[in-house]
């Protein structure tokens, strides 16, 4: 990166300045926040201007927020810390807008039991997350006699009516991103990459793999405005998938408005003393050894809990049977990340009910990060006040110390220990 003071390599043998272009690490980083934090507002803005929704704060804050980042505009440290908790402030409204218009196109998601086997037949494996993708290759695929079958972030579809619709929607197969190659490699049909988490193909299913839209891998068929009969027809080439039955099934569908549907059911539990406390445990999957963490925790947290998930990191235990607690599961699996909307509006609702603050009710948020919209999601929440999330399974790289203690000093962010450690420290 070129320092337009010195006119030389930022850093580099003569800059005499720190950082980039006279700006010290802290507001480098601060402005490395911000464009992560921007990415995940353009994904969710993006996924709902497919389905025909804007929002023109949300579009104006992105040019300005972007203006500022340029090397030479803005020198002020406090001004940099309001514009990223105004990216989280933005971000949420991102979030709403795509919630209003899945549910409009889609009907609104309904708790639904998910299958892991396979259907005699053609098969295309779908994932990513573009629910408007997946609708259109349904009713493509649908008199075509092929089956699809979800991955990932694309699990919470099957709780959405209008996808229900579909004979074709049979199953789920596999789990977080970073399991691709080795669980597209072993699905025997065709396999459609819609959006972001895709991974560059082995050669052994490049042949059999496309993407659509936004996402675009090297030597990989590209399909363009949603005409999926390539697909459909590779998928039909291919050897019919064996009838399997199904080990784990999945729940999932627990959207705001169903929750909130309960949500009396819920508060009487709680006031009689049956549900101690809730726990959002979510976001990001990645490869780290040390997510295990995530597992570990869950299967400590208490009978008397209920754990609230989204995102593709719960597939670290989404497979656990948890039980229920007068008829209330104890897993709560919200959806996909941009759900996180949806843990946002139950935990305003609640502190409605019970008259207090959000950073009173008995929740605890124990997230984790790695990709941009996780960091969006991390910023809305500072936006709205919300203090003690445990975050990891490290702290985010571009987060210098400085900016870290700073917003641990605010909002009394912490950095995950062990799940013993830490379930002892949430729970006294």
């Amino acid at each position: 990166m070129f320092c337009y003071q010195c006119e030389q390599t930022a850093g580099g043998t003569g800059c005499t300045k720190v950082g980039v272009c006279g700006k010290n690490e802290d507001i480098a980083s601060l402005q490395d926040t911000l464009i992560l934090g921007l990415k995940g507002i353009a994904a969710y803005a993006y996924h709902a201007r497919e389905l025909g929704a804007h929002d023109e704060q949300v579009d104006s804050f992105m040019h300005e927020a972007l203006f500022t980042t340029l090397s030479n505009v803005n020198f002020d440290l406090n001004s940099h810390i309001e514009k990223v908790l105004k990216c989280g402030e933005i971000n949420l409204r991102a979030m709403e807008m795509l919630d209003k218009a899945n549910v409009s196109r889609f009907g609104s998601p309904e708790p639904a039991k998910v299958s892991t086997g396979f259907r005699p037949g053609p098969g295309i494996l779908i994932t990513g997350h573009d629910l408007l993708d997946l609708y259109e290759l349904l009713r493509q695929a649908e008199p075509e006699g092929v089956n699809v079958y979800t991955h990932c972030e694309m699990l919470p579809a099957h709780a959405y009516p209008e996808l229900k619709k579909f004979k074709n929607l049979v199953g789920h197969y596999g789990s977080a991103w970073q399991n691709q190659k080795k669980e597209f490699e072993e699905f025997p049909g065709a396999i459609l990459g819609t959006t972001n988490c895709v991974l560059i193909p082995k050669d052994s299913y490049k042949d059999r793999m496309f993407t659509c839209g936004i996402a675009v891998l090297p030597e990989v068929a590209h399909i363009k405005n949603r005409d999926f009969s390539a697909v459909i027809k590779k998928a039909k080439s291919l050897q019919p998938l064996p009838e399997k039955a199904a080990g784990t099934v999945f729940t999932t569908g627990f959207h705001h408005n169903f929750v909130l549907s309960i949500a009396g059911k819920i508060v009487d539990a709680v006031k009689a003393g049956k549900i101690r406390r809730f726990f959002l445990v979510g976001g990001c999957e990645g490869a780290k050894t040390s997510r295990s963490y995530y597992t570990e925790f869950v299967q400590k947290v208490p009978k008397d809990c209920v754990v609230i998930t989204l995102g593709c990191g719960k597939y670290r235990f989404n497979h656990l049977d948890l039980g229920e607690i007068d008829g209330i599961p104890r897993l709560l699996d919200m959806g996909q990340c941009n759900n996180a909307y949806s843990a946002i509006q139950v935990a305003v609702a609640l502190s409605k009910v019970f008259n207090c603050g959000v950073n009173d009710l008995p929740l605890s948020l124990v997230l984790s990060w790695f990709e941009q919209k996780a960091v969006s999601i991390l910023l809305t929440l500072l936006h709205l006040g919300v203090k003690n999330i445990r975050v990891g399974p490290t702290a985010p790289a571009f987060l210098t110390p400085n900016v870290l203690g700073v917003i641990q000093q605010n909002f009394d962010l912490k950095l995950i220990t062990t799940p013993d450690q830490d379930l002892k420290e949430i729970l006294g």
